[in-house]
């Protein structure tokens, strides 16, 4: 959940990785992505977690990450985020983000056999405003306006076999996922900083 008041926070960026001590089948190590070519891309990105210190450290766990394509990572996979968390400035956003691992992927890093998601995915909600829009994107160097990447949460879901906003009403959620409505989203502010 992103939301004005969360995201007025002012903690550095630590980037302290680490495993997550509460993944009881181990998270990645570090080890797994050195000389693997791939970045340690957040999901739910650092610069989201400036509220507090606990946040931000939390942010850092390999539970948290997943092997970017660094061009994809540093580029427009950075933008959406950025996108997103101007949105989440202006109004509450609830947002659903992963790689998607029932695709052929990539293949697999380091000793653990970290999997490398063909494609990421971002879901965001905006329970004020009643409005839903979904991202998919392929886990390479992209191009053009974030918009065109935009797609219907339905879709997503046929995709990953997730049921997102499963505890909504069924006829609001069955219209908010079955369409793409652009003009209830901003995509002409992004902020700036690093995700």
């Amino acid at each position: 959940k992103l939301n004005p008041s969360f995201l007025r926070g002012s903690t550095p960026r630590t980037d302290s990785f680490k495993p997550d001590p509460l993944v009881s089948t181990k998270s990645a190590q570090l080890s797994d992505y050195k000389g693997s070519g791939y970045d340690r891309g957040h999901l739910a990105p650092a610069a989201d977690m400036k509220y507090n210190s606990l946040a931000m450290l939390e942010s850092f766990y390999m539970s948290n990450m997943s092997p970017q394509n660094p061009s994809f990572n540093r580029g427009i996979w950075r933008r959406l985020e950025s996108l997103v968390r101007a949105w989440g400035k202006r109004f509450e956003i609830y947002v659903s983000t992963a790689g998607v691992l029932n695709l052929e992927g990539y293949g697999t890093i380091g000793r653990n056999k970290v999997k490398i998601p063909s494609k990421y995915y971002k879901v965001i909600y905006a329970p004020e405003k009643n409005i839903m829009i979904g991202f998919l994107m392929t886990n390479a160097k992209l191009s053009g306006k974030l918009s065109s990447y935009a797609i219907s949460v339905d879709r997503i879901e046929e995709i990953t076999g997730i049921d997102f906003f499963s505890e909504l009403p069924d006829d609001i959620e069955n219209d908010l996922e079955s369409k793409v409505v652009l003009k209830n989203w901003n995509f002409t502010t992004i902020s700036s900083g690093r995700d």
